[in-house]
C-alpha cells in the first residue's frame, strides 16, 4: 500500500481507489436517472423520491412511504420505457420504502 505524507480530498482519495470509483459512477448515474424521470413524475410526489442502487439493469427507486409507492408503480412501464429511450439499459425498478422512525 502507498502511504503518503499529504492530505488528499475525499473526490481524489475515491477516484484512486477502483471500487470507490465504481461506486461513485454508480451513483452519478442513479441521480441522472432520477433527474431523467423528474417531468414524468407527479410534482407533490418528486420530494418523496430517491435514486438507489443500480444492479445491472435494475434500477432501485427509495420511496418516502407507501403512498408514494403505490402510485410510483402505476407509472413504472412509463418509466422505464422513458429511461431506455435516453440510452439507459433498464430492464426494470424495483422499488423500496424507506421507513423513518419518528422519536418522541
Amino acid at each position: 500500500m502507498h502511504r503518503r505524507n499529504h492530505a488528499v480530498t475525499l473526490l481524489q482519495a475515491t477516484r484512486e481507489s477502483e471500487t470507490l470509483s465504481r461506486l461513485l459512477d454508480l451513483a452519478s448515474e442513479s441521480a441522472a436517472r432520477l433527474q431523467s424521470i423528474q417531468s414524468l413524475l407527479p410534482i407533490y410526489l418528486r420530494a418523496s423520491v430517491h435514486p438507489g442502487p443500480i444492479e445491472g439493469p435494475v434500477w432501485c427507486l427509495l420511496l418516502d412511504g407507501n403512498a408514494a409507492a403505490a402510485k410510483i408503480k402505476q407509472l413504472l412501464p412509463a418509466l422505464e420505457a422513458h429511461l431506455r429511450s435516453k440510452g439507459w439499459d433498464v430492464q426494470s425498478i424495483r422499488l423500496k420504502v424507506q421507513m423513518t422512525h419518528i422519536r418522541t
